[in-house]
């Protein structure tokens, strides 16, 4: 008999005796144990679950489970990988749970998601969930769980309209959505009572304690890590970036009240501190954490951290993390050319590049990742054969470092203001260009599937009549051509694929989630599109976005 995984946990918080009247609830992750308990919100929001007396939670693996309740009141998704949704699926179903919102009753839960996909743009999954949760778990479930046992025990209309009033609570049901035609755009978005909100606001967290591991475990994808959140988004507002724009604005733990706390408790179970946030070397006080963990005292930990700004990598920082047990670091550039990260608002010079492949050999690592991109918004073929010369000056400048570059294909994402552009088609001969030129010269070049920057790209933009069709794919198998095999078969009841994915928008049609503020209105998301035109565009207005 294999042993359950979860014999080998160590938690880091105290769980509640449920009291017996507890509200029974199931968190499941659409993947496995592994992946899902390397997750960090999935460990927050089961252990926010678990630490209530007046809540019974049990969780849910595509391959394990808890013990479930025979009945319970809310079952809940942390979705965090748009093909997940299939394992959504698979899992409502052997439930004996609907797929479809519409076709549950009284006797089924309320099925809830959340994670940054769905606060994304939940649309092409919208009529799977009864609700969906927009914005920080923080606020959000412990709302949700409070004005679920208010309306406990009524109707499941009278639920789900009385949850509809709660800040940061969506629930699709109650909105209309009409199209100028089957297969063309979206006409409007309207609630469908007259107490339902206009638009849901995404939910904010402003504290200064972000989230640390509830549980280190040595069956997670990274074994016996311990994560600690030291930033949440990112101060450099790259004009495309989702991670960014969709958790504004900028906030840092204290490292006194609470980052230094939890590595000291985390360091109690595990010599293996990881360092989350999307610029974790920008927080204002981050030498002090560096110079806490440089410390003779933690000399045995294994330390790594996400990616970092280029500008401030220095051969310090180099210095601390091969002590720690690292050989990379990775930074983000998007681009060699200095006028195509201008417009992405970058704030990122060639020379600053190269300083830091410098820094980083000087420092004593053995390699440089770097992220690219292909497909920007304006691209042409002189601003990729600037980023070939940026990676063989960096070549020249560290010739001891072994350089990676992962390239990416630019996908418009919800709530930022590149969401109006589609793919660019050139986007996969552009990734072939680069393998052709960079390989020869020793270079780790790792291109991310443009097959599935396509796919990526219709969930992005994706409304709710792709729910159909995310059915039949789920049946047909994940490729490209099952997606053209299942727009093939809907035609005539949706727009075809190369309106979500290729096409440029305009900025006044309605958009999948116009009815879904984040934390910045879409005007404000078109002047910054406009003031990216007038830094580095050199097209003028043949470039500008769209508006009529």
């Amino acid at each position: 008999m294999i042993p359950s995984p979860f014999i080998a946990e160590r938690l880091l918080f105290t769980s509640a005796s449920p009291a017996h009247d507890a509200l029974p609830v199931v968190f499941a992750f659409p993947n496995t144990y592994s992946v899902g308990i390397t997750s960090l919100g999935y460990q927050a929001v089961w252990a926010m679950l678990a630490s209530r007396p007046d809540v019974q939670v049990s969780r849910l693996f595509t391959d394990v489970a808890e013990p479930l309740p025979p009945a319970p009141a809310l079952l809940g998704f942390s979705l965090s990988w748009e093909l997940d949704y299939a394992n959504v699926l698979n899992l409502l179903e052997q439930l004996d749970i609907p797929c479809q919102a519409s076709d549950r009753t009284t006797t089924h839960p309320l099925v809830f998601g959340g994670g940054p996909v769905l606060t994304a743009n939940p649309e092409p999954f919208a009529d799977y969930f009864d609700l969906i949760l927009l914005g920080d778990a923080e606020i959000l479930i412990p709302a949700l769980v409070d004005a679920v046992q208010t309306v406990r025990g009524e109707s499941r209309d009278r639920q789900l309209r009385h949850l509809a009033q709660v800040p940061g609570l969506y629930v699709p049901s109650l909105y209309d959505v009409t199209y100028v035609s089957p297969d063309g755009p979206i006409d409007q978005i309207t609630p469908n009572y007259p107490d339902i909100p206009a638009q849901v606001e995404k939910q904010t967290y402003r504290g200064n304690t972000l989230l640390a591991s509830t549980v280190v475990t040595p069956q997670a994808a990274w074994e016996n890590i311990y994560m600690v959140e030291v930033v949440r988004s990112c101060p450099e507002l790259c004009r495309f970036c989702l991670a960014s724009y969709l958790t504004l604005p900028f906030r840092t733990a204290s490292v006194t009240e609470s980052l230094i706390p939890a590595i000291e408790r985390g360091l109690q179970v595990t010599d293996r501190l990881g360092l989350l946030g999307a610029s974790v070397t920008q927080h204002p006080e981050f030498d002090d954490l560096l110079a806490y963990l440089d410390r003779p005292d933690f000399d045995s930990v294994r330390l790594s951290l996400a990616s970092v700004r280029t500008n401030t990598v220095t051969a310090n920082l180099a210095r601390v993390l091969v002590k720690h047990g690292a050989k990379s670091i990775t930074i983000a550039v998007e681009s060699g050319s200095d006028r195509l990260r201008n417009l992405i608002n970058k704030k990122l010079h060639t020379d600053e590049i190269t300083a830091a492949a410098v820094q980083a050999q000087a420092g004593g690592l053995s390699g440089l990742k770097l992220y690219g991109m292909v497909g920007l918004p304006t691209e042409t073929m002189d601003d990729l054969e600037q980023t070939v010369a940026m990676m063989l000056t960096l070549k020249q400048a560290a010739p001891q470092l072994r350089l990676t570059l992962g390239c990416s294909t630019f996908v418009p994402k919800a709530h930022t203001p590149f969401q109006w552009f589609g793919v660019d088609r050139q986007a996969e001969k552009r990734l072939q260009f680069l393998q052709k030129q960079l390989r020869p010269h020793g270079i780790d070049w790792r291109p991310e599937s443009y097959n599935w920057s396509v796919i990526q790209a219709l969930i992005s933009r994706g409304d709710r009549r792709l729910s159909r069709l995310l059915e039949r794919v789920r049946h047909y198998g994940n490729s490209l051509g099952s997606y053209r095999r299942a727009f093939k078969e809907l035609r005539g009841q949706l727009p075809p694929l190369e309106f979500y994915v290729h096409d440029r928008w305009s900025t006044t049609q309605t958009l999948p989630w116009s009815h879904l503020q984040g934390p910045l209105p879409a005007a404000t998301l078109v002047k910054h599109g406009e003031a990216a035109w007038a830094k580095g565009d050199r097209k003028g207005a043949e470039s500008q976005i769209i508006k009529k």
